[in-house]
């Protein structure tokens, strides 16, 4: 059986955490930040987990995560 190649745009996205689930970036954090509220620039900060719906989309493109 050969090797199955990874994606690697998504695995430049996405980490698996210890319990298995894949941890992900906020959206919308990169420029423009002058106008957006302190609250929002704190929140996007911070690291998210990728929804059950789209977590066997991810993992079909990482298949060793």
């Amino acid at each position: 059986m050969p090797k199955i190649k990874t994606n690697r745009s998504a695995a430049k996205r996405f980490k698996a955490t210890g319990s298995g689930k894949v941890k992900r970036s906020h959206a919308f954090a990169r420029h423009q930040m002058s106008c957006k509220s302190r609250k929002l620039k704190r929140k996007l900060r911070h690291g998210a987990i990728v929804t059950k719906a789209d977590e066997a989309g991810v993992k079909r493109l990482l298949p060793y995560l």
